[in-house]
């Protein structure tokens, strides 16, 4: 009898001979063809309704519902389903659920370097890199947000021409797909929205899938030893754009 078998279950659970347990799959979502304009208003309206709720970004949802009609119907429904599961909640209420789902809980971070750095050293690099995308598309982060807040990338995306909006999102998908993945398992209210902008954004490719599965498996990383990834964003230089 091996000296694990000795063991009683519970301590024979702790015993780690570099076994992995198999990867979770959670469910994917297809992508849907959008115009510019659907565009614009699925990523404004997605940035709003992902933001804090003040006491003034909820004066902003009833706009928000009559604006989303238009969308085709899957983000219709999903945007929809988010106003459907906050029915009835007060202003308190809704903030307060806030701050425990996107504050408190790891995979929910709506700060998209923190998925491929972590809390990390690398993570400043990342940060620096989401400046110079800005402007080199002509725009200057003029906030007290961190320029990988998600909201922030969705209204950069909803107001700007530029390309680079859209890189910016497609260099974090795999972080955008564990966010809304997280906000499932916690039954959020909020995983409606991030289905929303999920829907929104071309399907992934096979590489960000693993790198999702890893992320959604094992979470971000904590430590900088041996660790390279800075997600997919190249860097940036600012070019002679205006600054808006």
């Amino acid at each position: 009898m091996s000296a694990a078998t000795r063991l009683p279950a519970a301590l024979a659970a702790r015993v780690n001979f570099g076994f992995r347990a198999p990867k979770v799959a959670p469910r994917f979502m297809a992508a849907v063809p959008l115009t510019p304009e659907h565009g614009v208003i699925a990523h404004m309206a997605a940035s709003i309704l992902l933001d804090y709720p003040t006491p003034q970004r909820q004066r902003q949802f009833s706009l928000v519902r009559s604006g989303v009609i238009q969308l085709p119907d899957p983000l219709r429904e999903a945007f929809d389903a988010f106003f459907t599961a906050i029915d009835g909640w007060s202003e308190q209420e809704l903030a307060t659920h806030f701050t425990a789902i996107f504050d408190l809980k790891r995979k929910c971070c709506p700060y998209l370097t923190y998925y491929a750095a972590g809390d990390t050293r690398r993570r400043g690099m990342a940060l620096v890199r989401f400046v110079e995308a800005y402007r080199a598309a002509g725009w200057q982060v003029d906030a007290d947000e961190l320029p990988d807040y998600l909201p922030m990338v969705l209204e950069f995306s909803a107001l700007s021409d530029s390309p680079i909006a859209q890189e910016l999102l497609s260099a974090h998908r795999d972080g955008i797909e564990v966010l809304r993945t997280a906000l499932e398992k916690f039954d959020s209210p909020y995983a409606h929205l991030a289905r929303a902008v999920s829907l929104s954004l071309p399907e992934i490719d096979d590489e960000t899938r693993e790198r999702y599965l890893d992320l959604v498996n094992e979470g971000p990383p904590s430590e900088t030893v041996g660790m390279t990834y800075l997600g997919n964003l190249k860097p940036f230089s600012a070019h002679a754009n205006e600054v808006r």
